[in-house]
């Protein structure tokens, strides 16, 4: 926690309101080798506190020194120059229209999906309640709610015990006076951005009954609980589809940065509580650990209690309207977000995804079957035995499920350079490829943005079926709740049209500069 020494009593207030999520135990920001970051995220973080950069420079045991002193900056800090953030985001194709020129093409791109989303959230945060003292409670939020952050604050779950039904997507959880704070309330501020009232865009729901308490809730001990670690909640997407919950997540690693107010912005010893009664039950659950060292909460932790939570993110939500990525309209003829290249690579670090020496420049194939009753491909055997008469091919055929640990899908796909599948959820797994990587969707069945747009996002490049002439529909399909759907039936291709389209990825990988890089140094001589 800051002191009051530290600065001038004249900005005393708008400190408060950085809501920095703090960890307390300060030993962490210093322990270098628990900053936990891919390495080539280190200089970022140095740049973003050069108080922790200082220390390592004369710090003998710091593993860091190669990271100083690089003039690097992630994309939405004041001052930040576009040639020294994390990356620049390419647009070799045509807007169609969107906009007049390549330049405003290329920053509506990085104001859509990538650092640049951060940098306009951070540039709407307002204050919605006001402290005047630092023990005083605090609450700011983005316009339309999408993010809020606070201090000191206090939520009642009491009416919780009474309730019999499971809750999930409930926009009643709340009502007047069981969340709030001792602080100076901006009533008609909040209302105004009340306007998206749903469950998984905003957090209007919650914040419509944020009341201004008449008296500190922790210190005159109007608490159950005081949850002194910071805390996220979390209303998430549907657990059993990775790329809905995978939005979660994604969110969750942007709101670090929107929040990046302290070293210990990316620590995890943090503690998550999901914003339901139902248990939390997902085939990837493992990827909570790139966030939190702890058990993930639900409400039922909390029912009947009233919880004073220290520091508190309500994070950037996974249906925005606008948002990122679920139905994201993205400028045309742009890719590469720094922001997806750096949530792929936390992900992998914080779950020790291995990357495969290799004795050879043969291209790994992976192709992903279906074990459900729809988009299946008819005739996968035939097109497995077209890939193997390749010789410089290595081909791996694999069913993502249940019975494959989620890290194990991870380590497969990150160690693929061709990844091929047909239109489903499975397809998110582009966001783990290695950066010269191909996605190959089979075939879109008719959903022809969704894993396009997000290959684009992740800056891997993208294939698909052109020539309906040459496939197979088995039937029109057959949606439940009526009517034809090319989403609801299976499909057969042709050989020499699905070998010649996986030529062409290949030709793109071996040509790829971080693939030719990869070789010469990850090399394994045998």
């Amino acid at each position: 926690m800051f002191v009051v020494e530290e600065y001038q009593f004249a900005v005393l207030t708008k400190l408060c309101l950085c809501l920095i999520i703090v960890n307390r135990q300060w030993g962490l920001a210093y322990n270098f080798t628990e900053i936990n970051l891919p390495k080539e995220h280190i200089s970022y973080y140095f740049n973003s506190y050069p108080e922790i950069a200082e220390k390592c420079k004369v710090d003998p045991t710091c593993p860091y020194k190669d990271k100083l002193n690089q003039k690097v900056c992630w994309g939405y800090e004041q001052g930040c120059k576009f040639q020294d953030s994390y990356s620049i985001p390419s647009c070799p194709g045509d807007h169609k229209g969107w906009v007049k020129t390549k330049q405003d093409q290329l920053n509506t791109f990085y104001t859509q999906g990538d650092f640049g989303y951060v940098r306009e959230q951070l540039q709407e945060m307002m204050v919605m309640c006001e402290p005047t003292f630092m023990e005083d409670s605090s609450l700011e939020c983005t316009k339309h709610l999408r993010f809020c952050r606070g201090r000191n604050l206090m939520l009642n779950f009491t009416d919780l015990s009474s309730r019999k039904e499971q809750l999930r997507y409930k926009m009643d959880i709340l009502k007047e006076g069981q969340f709030g704070g001792y602080c100076r309330l901006h009533k008609s501020r909040l209302e105004n951005e009340c306007d998206q009232i749903s469950p998984l865009q905003s957090w209007g729901p919650e914040l419509r009954y944020f009341t201004e308490l008449p008296r500190r809730p922790i210190i005159e001990k109007d608490c159950d609980i005081v949850i002194e670690k910071p805390t996220f909640i979390l209303k998430i997407d549907a657990t059993v589809n990775m790329y809905h919950h995978f939005c979660d997540f994604f969110n969750l690693y942007a709101s670090l940065h929107v929040n990046s107010s302290h070293p210990s912005t990316f620590s995890t010893d943090v503690h998550i509580l999901i914003w339901e009664t139902y248990t939390y039950q997902s085939s990837f659950g493992a990827a909570w650990e790139a966030f939190t060292s702890h058990p993930v909460w639900d409400l039922k932790t909390f029912r009947g209690e009233t919880v004073c939570f220290r520091n508190v993110v309500l994070p950037l939500l996974p249906r925005m309207i606008f948002g990122l990525y679920y139905n994201t309209p993205i400028i045309w003829g742009c890719e590469k977000s720094g922001l997806f290249h750096a949530f792929s690579r936390h992900t992998l670090h914080r779950l020790k995804i291995p990357l495969h020496k290799r004795s050879d420049k043969k291209i790994h194939v992976t192709l992903l079957s279906r074990d459900t009753a729809y988009r299946r491909i008819l005739n996968e055997k035939e097109l497995i035995e077209g890939l193997h008469e390749n010789p410089d091919y290595v081909v791996k055929r694999v069913v993502y499920n249940r019975d494959i640990d989620f890290k194990k899908q991870l380590e497969i796909t990150y160690n693929s350079d061709i990844f091929i599948g047909i239109h489903g959820a499975g397809l998110s797994h582009l966001m783990f490829l290695p950066d010269w990587a191909v996605l190959f969707e089979l075939y879109n069945c008719e959903d022809e943005s969704c894993y396009s747009d997000l290959a684009r996002l992740r800056g891997v490049k993208y294939i698909t079926w052109q020539d309906r002439n040459k496939l197979i529909q088995q039937d029109e399909g057959h949606h439940p709740e009526g009517g034809a759907h090319a989403k609801f039936t299976n499909y057969a291709f042709d050989v020499d049209e699905f070998l010649r389209l996986v030529a062409i990825g290949a030709k793109h990988v071996k040509h790829h500069a971080a693939f030719k890089e990869f070789h010469a140094t990850h090399h394994d001589e045998l």
